[in-house]
Formats: structure tokens, sequence, C-alpha cells
């Protein structure tokens, strides 16, 4: 039996990935994430008491053998495809949280890419986005 989860739960997924990518959850991260979720339209309807348990869930399917393949597979199943580039754009906000992304992240970030098939000029757009507002003084 193939595993789905919602929408938003897979955007959840999406920055939890990201954000274990180095194998450090740091607390800009987890804010971010919390942000996010309070704050997107996306996730309007979704129950914000559930945030913790649908992270940890992701948390558990990250641990088990190749599970890096089935998390992008189930982010990939379980979106709409219109929000594809939903995805990226979050994952590249909770890799730029602790304003300084790691080589691990930038992996992620390719394979989620390949994995949703998106345009490189649209990734390449986020990016840039994400630098902008991320940039210090």
């Amino acid at each position: 039996m193939t595993k789905t989860v919602s929408p938003q739960e897979a955007l959840i997924y999406t920055m939890v990935t990201m954000s274990a990518a180095d194998r450090t959850m740091t607390d800009n991260e987890l804010r971010r994430i919390g942000g996010i979720v309070q704050n997107l339209p996306a996730f309007r309807d979704f129950d914000k008491e559930k945030l913790v348990a649908v992270a940890e869930d992701c948390g558990t399917l990250l641990n088990e053998d190749g599970s890096l393949r089935t998390v992008l597979d189930l982010i990939a199943g379980s979106l709409p495809q219109r929000f594809y580039d939903t995805a990226y754009a979050l994952a590249v906000d909770v890799a730029a949280a602790d304003l300084d992304v790691e080589q691990e992240e930038l992996r992620m970030l390719q394979l989620l890419r390949d994995r949703l098939d998106l345009d490189p000029l649209v990734c390449a757009a986020i990016e840039r986005a994400a630098r902008a507002r991320f940039r210090t003084t």
C-alpha cells in the first residue's frame, strides 16, 4: 500500500526534509517552518496543532532505509503539480533560515528540483528571490 499525505502535510515534509538535510535541525529552521505554517495561505485549512506530529512522522520516515527517495516520492505524489514550485520555494526558505546554506542542503534542493521536474529558470528565480529576502547588511 502506498502512503499518501495531504498537500499541506507534503509541504511540511518538504520543509522538514530540507531542515534535516545537513543532519542538524536548527532553531532558526524550526521557527521558519512554524512561521510558514502559521502565515501562508496554503496552510489556511491546516490544523496547526498537528504540525509537530506531521514533522515527527516525516522524521520517522526519514530514518528508514531508502527513506529520502521514499519521502521525495511521497511529496511528489501528494502535491498537486501547481504546488511543486511552492514546495521548492519553502525548501529554499528553510535552507536560507540560517543565512548559510550547507552543501547537503544544496544537494537536497537539487534532488527536489529533479524529482518535481521543475523548470531551471523557475528555480533560479526562487533562489534569487530568497537571496534578496535573506541578505544581511
